[in-house]
């Protein structure tokens, strides 16, 4: 009897330590995304017969917060729709200004309606020495869809990458002009460059 009590109490001794030691372990400092240090840009391509009379545009869309789970390796970015900005230097500014306003208007992203465009990691792979397939879900016009981003690590709190985004997956329906013979393109490029920093720097 005496012998199960003393292995009773040295088995929960064993708990008590082990579970000791791992409150007291250190545990990865937290990061997030630092939002001035990081770009997140948009590419919109043309097609169509009469494509040559249309224009690319480059879109800005500042991430707003994210941050970075050590423990699962996964990272979390949140933008604010509304903030996306269609760069274009070479159009007029009454051009750039439709552009912008069909860009945020019902046509496309609503952001009265949907205001965020977030992006959660699910999966990472190493498919070389610093270049990771990253897969996770992007919601965005108020549908949520698995995208794959492809990501080359340049250290341990800078990532640069980039991934395709088909817009008809999302529920939006890619702009069309002149009945259809200039129309954008229904994938859209998306580059980014983020960099991380600790909670509260």
């Amino acid at each position: 009897m005496r012998s199960s009590i003393k292995y009773v109490a040295c088995t929960l001794g064993v708990v008590l330590v082990s579970f000791s030691l791992a409150l007291a372990a250190p545990k990865s400092p937290a990061l997030v995304v630092d939002a001035k240090a990081s770009t997140l840009s948009l590419h919109v391509w043309k097609q169509g017969i009469f494509a040559f009379a249309a224009d690319n545009h480059v879109v800005d869309a500042p991430i707003t917060s994210g941050k970075f789970d050590p423990q699962s390796n996964s990272i979390e970015l949140n933008i604010e729709s509304a903030k996306l900005r269609v760069l274009d230097p070479q159009l007029p500014s009454d051009r750039r200004a439709q552009v912008q306003a069909n860009m945020l208007g019902p046509q496309v992203l609503d952001v009265a309606k949907y205001p965020e465009i977030n992006f959660h990691s699910t999966n990472s792979q190493a498919t070389s020495p610093g270049k990771l397939t990253v897969t996770g879900d992007l919601t965005l016009h108020g549908e949520t869809h698995a995208v794959v981003v492809e990501v080359v690590q340049i250290d341990t709190t800078h990532f640069k990458g980039s991934a395709t985004v088909r817009q008809s997956a999302f529920g939006i329906s890619p702009i069309r002009l002149a009945g259809g013979t200039v129309k954008v393109k229904d994938d859209v490029n998306v580059d980014f460059d983020i960099a991380l920093k600790r909670a509260g720097q």
